[in-house]
């Protein structure tokens, strides 16, 4: 493993933003690649003569930054490239990541029955108490967990669907057994800080910032096919969207 950080002198005494600049110079330059792990903080601290909690700072501002992110009980890593997201189509996560050269992968949480309570009543266009599908996933790609999402699915529109693995694509079974096709999202995005449940399923410190994207998908007849709650770990992802000007 290339240490040039925990190996220099240049690092003695350094504030935490100079020690923040140096690693990231050294990310920008190559010489730290992607998924390369970063010395420890002892490392650090013993061959600069800096103290843990100026190096804590800097590691958590290049955290914040998304330029490197924090493996329980293994250490700190640089950073993957983003993948790029256009949350406006409804091409399924495994499409988009494997046409990026990455690997995808899908952990089901939990897949239950739930009766509509009035706001999801209010979202999905059905009586309060209408039987729906709730299914929570975490995504990851290069086997780092990246996505969080709970998916709200009509139960009419898709009988015993809960008999499916959802390890593999939805939208392949919504479109394969169903005969479901969305032809418009109503999406909405906001930054936000993961806590509580997406913190833990993420590995993300709480309070590390996020992405939010809550997408309404809908066929052709105005129906809604799927309500999405996604979180993103913030360094993980970069929207992209192409639209035409009116």
């Amino acid at each position: 493993m290339h240490t040039p950080i925990s190996g220099s002198a240049l690092y003695e005494g350094l504030h935490y933003l100079e020690l923040r600049n140096a690693i990231a110079a050294e990310i920008a330059a190559g010489t730290l690649r992607p998924g390369e792990r970063l010395p420890s903080e002892r490392a650090l601290g013993t061959a600069g003569g800096i103290a843990r909690g100026t190096i804590r700072e800097g590691l958590a501002q290049l955290e914040a930054e998304g330029l490197i992110y924090r493996k329980d009980r293994s250490g700190w890593y640089v950073s993957p490239a983003p993948i790029v997201y256009d949350p406006t189509r409804w091409e399924g996560f495994i499409s988009y990541v494997e046409a990026q050269g990455r690997t995808p992968s899908t952990r089901t949480l939990d897949a239950t029955l739930i009766s509509a309570d009035a706001f999801l009543a209010g979202v999905m266009d059905r009586p309060p108490g209408a039987p729906l599908y709730q299914i929570r996933r975490c995504r990851s790609i290069d086997a780092r967990a990246v996505l969080v999402e709970t998916i709200i699915v009509d139960a009419a529109l898709a009988p015993d669907l809960l008999r499916f693995s959802f390890d593999q694509s939805l939208t392949s079974i919504l479109k394969a057994e169903y005969g479901l096709a969305v032809t418009r999202n109503k999406i909405t995005m906001q930054p936000c800080a993961l806590t509580g449940h997406e913190a833990h399923t993420l590995c993300a410190k709480p309070g590390l910032p996020g992405l939010n994207v809550v997408r309404t998908s809908y066929d052709a007849r105005g129906r809604v096919v799927e309500f999405d709650r996604e979180y993103w770990r913030h360094d993980a992802v970069t929207i992209s969207v192409e639209a035409r000007v009116r």
